[in-house]
């Protein structure tokens, strides 16, 4: 079994549990909740969207630009085998 590469790590890994458990999050409040550089995040989330896990939406609140992420089905379904493998992994430790 083989865990994903791009999930594996991490920081990665964080985002796609927060975006697991929301409908949305902004950059903002990922950036504030993973205590992150504004270049270290927009780094790994780039990684998880060109992955094809997550969906990038730009809009602007009033004259301010705002960038949300949404978790894709590909996203979740990948979260979902991670689990599963983490789970077999730890299966063997307990045998």
């Amino acid at each position: 079994m083989e865990f994903d590469k791009v999930i594996h790590e991490p920081v990665r890994l964080r985002i796609m549990m927060i975006l697991a458990g929301v409908e949305q999050a902004d950059f903002n409040f990922l950036l504030t909740t993973l205590s992150l550089t504004r270049g270290n995040l927009s780094r790994h989330v780039e990684k998880l969207e060109s992955a094809g896990y997550l969906k990038v939406k730009k809009s602007f609140n009033g004259k301010m630009p705002n960038t949300s992420y949404q978790l894709m089905q590909k996203g979740s379904k990948a979260l979902a085998q991670y689990w599963e493998n983490l789970d077999a992994v730890r299966q063997l430790g307990l045998s």
